[in-house]
């Protein structure tokens, strides 16, 4: 005879009832404890939340790791930063985690003769086949908020799969992320720049495939290569980019490409996925707003790992109601306003 597999919660809640001299069945033990045995091994770890910090190189995202690893320290969080770069030297902050452990790029370049870009391939690749390694090292730290550090090379987040099959596994080990792409805000000076900038943007958010944040990094330096030729909020919430092809239409050398930037416009708009918040880590009102906005991405602030209340709760959910006012203030801060609306600039074309 078959004996069924009873639930383990089931057979709990009965054993638990059972009055005191009354001796339970040997084989409802025997069962309860190999159902809970079982259930335990295949329990999955508790939610981790964190962040993967991606970006072109020299965006700032290793600067990133180490004011909002002080800064969330200061919060109270308990805060696990992890490098995923293995060409990363010299880390400012203390690092729990160091991919330079399993493989570094100078290694891989000496020993297997690439150049810097396919030995960062390589590298990744390496890290995707040791993914044990990873799970182990990531084991040793429970309870924490995990930042990522990863490469800046863009390849590695537009069309190569070994950096978004490691997240895709990082979410099987119930890691829950939110990608962090960060990009130089001066680019919004050049509109050619910012339309090659809401590619590389789209592209990642399409090929990476989690939670995503678009961070305009640097912003005190946002105009030190020329003059924004709108309002930030045109830059940061990606508005009409007809305006835009118009600047890059009085260049003579875009004239002759303005189908295709046309053409790259319409598909950016079509899609209507890019947004940008802006940064600077040396101000605290800003690395609120980014902290703000990445906790929503991740699903953080409905965890409970934290006190929350229904006056967080709420304002999280109307959060994006006080966008503009947000980008209002970093515009004051920032930006020098010349005074004209955007029909003025045209006029001036």
């Amino acid at each position: 005879m078959v004996t069924p597999q009873l639930d383990a919660d089931i057979l709990e809640d009965r054993t638990a009832h059972v009055a005191p001299d009354v001796q339970v069945p040997s084989h409802v033990n025997v069962l309860s404890t190999k159902a809970m045995s079982s259930q335990t091994k295949g329990t999955p770890p508790s939610l981790r939340f964190g962040q993967v910090i991606i970006g072109p190189p020299g965006s700032g995202k290793t600067t990133y790791c180490q004011a909002m690893q002080e800064f969330l320290t200061h919060l109270g969080r308990k805060v696990v930063v992890v490098n995923m770069d293995p060409a990363n030297e010299g880390l400012p902050y203390p690092c729990a985690v160091d991919i330079s452990e399993l493989v570094t790029l100078d290694d891989v370049m000496e020993n297997l003769k690439l150049g810097p870009n396919g030995g960062l391939l390589y590298c990744m690749e390496y890290v995707e086949a040791n993914l044990d390694w990873l799970e182990n090292k990531l084991k040793q730290h429970s309870d924490c908020y995990f930042l990522f550090d990863c490469p800046g090379q863009v390849e590695l987040y537009t069309h190569q799969s070994s950096v978004k099959n490691i997240f895709a596994q990082l979410g099987k080990w119930n890691f829950r992320l939110a990608a962090m792409h960060l990009v130089d805000s001066h680019y919004c000076a050049d509109p050619a720049k910012f339309i090659s900038v809401l590619c590389t943007s789209l592209s990642t958010m399409l090929h990476v495939e989690l939670p995503h944040v678009n961070v305009l990094s640097k912003m005190d330096l946002i105009e030190q290569y020329g003059k924004l030729a709108f309002n930030l909020d045109f830059y940061t919430e990606v508005m009409d980019l007809t305006y835009l092809l118009d600047h890059l239409a009085a260049d003579p050398f875009f004239k002759k490409f303005h189908h295709l930037n046309e053409k790259l416009a319409e598909v950016i708009q079509d899609y209507s996925l890019v947004s940008f918040v802006s940064l600077n880590v040396q101000d605290k009102e800003s690395m609120i707003q980014v902290l703000r906005t990445v906790d929503k991405a991740n699903g953080y602030c409905f965890g409970d790992l934290e006190e929350r209340n229904l006056q967080a709760m709420m304002s999280a959910a109307v959060g994006a109601d006080f966008q503009f006012n947000s980008t209002l203030g970093v515009q004051e801060r920032y930006v020098e306003t010349s005074g004209k609306t955007v029909e003025d600039e045209m006029m001036d074309q």
